[in-house]
């Protein structure tokens, strides 16, 4: 037997423990008089940072309130069957939140996995490769609630309260703005941003804080009030110096919407920056443990079988078919199967709502506005190396180049996909446009020219140094709604002008972006509406029994 002893050792920022261990390798401990006789273990434990303290929130408190209003209202005397196309976070939404409230949900997906935008996949090595580079804010009160509900709150990990850019100017660099605890919102943003002296300059620094003047005087109207301009025209307008732009906001417009700032509508970073600002933790970032499909949609979808709900993959909506007064009869599967419900819901990303349009709806303004939004085109690359970078963190980095968003080592910031001995970068292309229709091997190239000078000492692009192990490219040409000004008054509302036909989706009209957050909150709100219907619903559900038996197949 041989003798061991041990210390350990934790940072001040308690993200992460290091145990040393010494184990003698002889028989006899007396033995062990030189170094030789002994081996050191060092073990590495990702420590989470703490769960903020989101529950006294306003807005957690809100979103609180309508989600006990679903378990708390009246049982339906007959509950409705509500079909609804798309199993991403804002169909999940909307069933979970009928079902609480004693529906029934027939939640159909046209794919094989769960998730929508938060998709995944598993390669024949057993990792996984994702849809998106997903980042879970205290700002997100709605999903806050979600994971607490569905009891998985310990699946979020949550990171030291910082935002941290990389330095193109300076290779291998990076600036931070950190949050203080000890200080509320705003105050801990604005100390963030005073004591950052990297990237802005301190008279930068009061003309930006002087064009913001009147966001912060006028609120929510003058929020709204910016949708018409883009985040370049503002900046202008209000004297905020170019390199404010060329320095943040470039990075922030990228993340936000995957476009550029020349694009962007301002009232997209102001409702951002809202957030982030009058809310202490709003900014304060978390991943998910694992893969979104199994560490969160499955267990939607598990609550929502248990309280009578269904869901089927592999069920693509070939067509809406229509009654003779233009109300929805049935949806028709690529597979033949028709599926009929007393309501109807399309949760599926506005592109694919467009293409499924009957002819005689397209005249109907409520749905000629859609025209409007249309998705913008994001890649999401992956890529293994064949050692442990050392350039980065355990944290979102926002890289500032000009073809990459933001990007994470996930070998590092993800329990699921930790690697001790080599890192997985996954990094958002964007914007994309010109390169979706490249090939992946080009988009790969580009990445590691762009990766060489975020990792000057570790990686160079014709792979001298760091080698690929492999890689895999998921494009999708048709992402989140792309925020150009004058699009606001085109987000329809849940509710359609089509009696028992409603929407849910991040891009119809909630107080949020087109994200995860603006997902949940539109199935809530979905949700609501048909709640609100019921009388009408039921009736007209009573009305359709009497005339045809209802079929689901």
């Amino acid at each position: 037997m041989g003798f061991a002893g041990s210390v350990s050792a934790v940072n001040t920022g308690g993200v992460i423990q290091r145990s040393c261990s010494f184990q003698c390798l002889e028989e006899n401990p007396t033995h062990c008089r030189t170094w030789a006789h002994w081996r050191i273990v060092i073990s590495v434990v990702c420590v989470d940072y703490p769960r903020p303290e989101l529950e006294d929130t306003v807005n957690f408190l809100e979103a609180a309130a309508l989600s006990a209003s679903f378990r708390s209202s009246p049982r339906p005397a007959r509950p409705l069957e509500v079909v609804i196309a798309g199993a991403g976070l804002a169909g999940l939404s909307t069933a979970k939140y009928l079902a609480d409230a004693g529906h029934k949900p027939i939640l159909l997906e046209a794919r094989d996995v769960l998730g929508g935008k938060v998709a995944a996949w598993k390669d024949n090595d057993g990792d996984w490769y994702e849809t998106g580079l997903h980042i879970f804010f205290g700002a997100y009160p709605n999903v806050q609630n979600l994971f607490g509900e569905l009891g998985i709150n310990d699946r979020l990990q949550w990171k030291e309260h910082s935002m941290i850019f990389a330095m193109p100017e300076k290779p291998g660099e990076f600036s931070r703005f950190d949050f203080p605890e000890v200080l509320p919102a705003p105050l801990n943003g604005i100390w963030a941003i005073l004591r950052n002296n990297e990237m802005l300059t301190w008279p930068e620094k009061v003309r930006f804080a002087i064009g913001l003047l009147p966001a912060m005087v006028g609120g929510q109207a003058y929020v709204e009030a910016q949708d018409g301009v883009t985040v370049k025209e503002w900046m202008k307008r209000q004297g905020v110096p170019d390199r404010v732009n060329d320095e943040v906001f470039i990075a922030m417009s990228k993340a936000l919407n995957f476009i550029n700032p020349d694009e962007l509508s301002m009232q997209c970073i102001l409702i951002a920056l809202n957030r982030f600002l009058q809310e202490k933790h709003g900014s304060k970032m978390a991943f998910l443990d694992g893969n979104p499909p199994e560490r969160l949609c499955t267990p939607i979808v598990d609550h929502i079988q248990s309280l009578g709900g269904r869901v089927q993959l592999n069920s693509r909506i070939q067509k809406i078919e229509l009654n003779p007064d233009k109300t929805v009869k049935q949806f028709v599967l690529s597979n033949g199967n028709v599926i009929r419900g007393d309501v109807y819901v399309f949760a599926t990303p506005v592109d694919i709502l467009k293409l499924q349009l009957p002819p005689s709806w397209k005249e109907i303004s409520y749905f000629t506005r859609l025209e409007k939004l249309v998705g913008v085109p994001v890649i999401n690359v992956h890529i293994w190396f064949d050692r442990k970078l050392k350039n980065t963190y355990d944290h979102l980095l926002f890289s500032r180049s000009p073809l990459l968003s933001v990007y994470a080592d996930m070998s590092v910031t993800c329990k699921e996909y930790y690697d001790p001995n080599k890192s997985m970068l996954e990094l958002v292309f964007a914007p994309a446009e010109e390169w979706i229709s490249r090939s992946d091997s080009e988009i790969i190239d580009a990445t590691m020219e762009e990766l060489a000078k975020l990792f000057p000492d570790e990686i160079a692009a014709d792979q001298s140094k760091a080698k690929i192990i492999k890689y895999h490219v998921v494009k999708t040409p048709r992402s989140v709604y792309k925020t150009v000004p004058d699009c606001e008054p085109c987000r329809p509302l849940q509710r359609s002008p089509i009696e028992g036909f409603y929407l849910a989706g991040d891009y119809t009209k909630q107080k949020y972006l087109a994200s995860m957050e603006g997902a949940v909150l539109s199935g809530k709100l979905c949700a609501q509406a048909i709640m609100q219907d019921y009388e009408s619903l039921q009736a007209r559900a009573s009305r359709s029994s009497l005339a045809e038996p209802a079929v689901a197949q």
